[in-house]
């Protein structure tokens, strides 16, 4: 299994899905979009945006006054590192355990499990 590429706190969820949604941006536009959920003001978006600028996960550059971001890594990268965030600290890394509770605690209808069945299918055959 490959190593996960970004591992992204709550909070960063929140502005990174906002940033997608407007990207490139500032981080006035990400506060006024996030202040009804969460309450935030300026200083705190500001401050997490510039974090997630360290962390490799945006990228800001300045344009006069305004600081224009934009995401670094894309929806698949994050959705990858959470998921691979879950099966090491939750499954201890074993994805058996990790797919049986998916498969357990989800109703599936024919149509999902036949996609999963053809996913399983078709890594066996690159496998061969």
């Amino acid at each position: 299994m490959s190593k996960p590429t970004v591992e992204l706190t709550e909070s960063e969820w929140s502005v990174i899905k906002a940033v997608w949604e407007t990207e490139p941006c500032t981080a006035p536009v990400i506060q006024e979009k996030l202040f009804k959920p969460t309450g935030w003001h300026y200083s705190t978006v500001r401050t997490l945006m510039d974090r997630m600028v360290t962390k490799g996960v945006l990228k800001a550059k300045k344009e006069g006054k305004l600081t224009i971001y934009q995401s670094v890594v894309t929806r698949a990268q994050a959705q990858s590192g959470e998921l691979f965030y879950a099966l090491k600290h939750a499954f201890n890394g074993a994805l058996t355990p990790m797919v049986q509770c998916l498969l357990e605690n989800n109703d599936l209808d024919a149509a999902e499990l036949a996609k999963l069945e053809a996913l399983i299918k078709a890594k066996k055959s690159a496998k061969k």
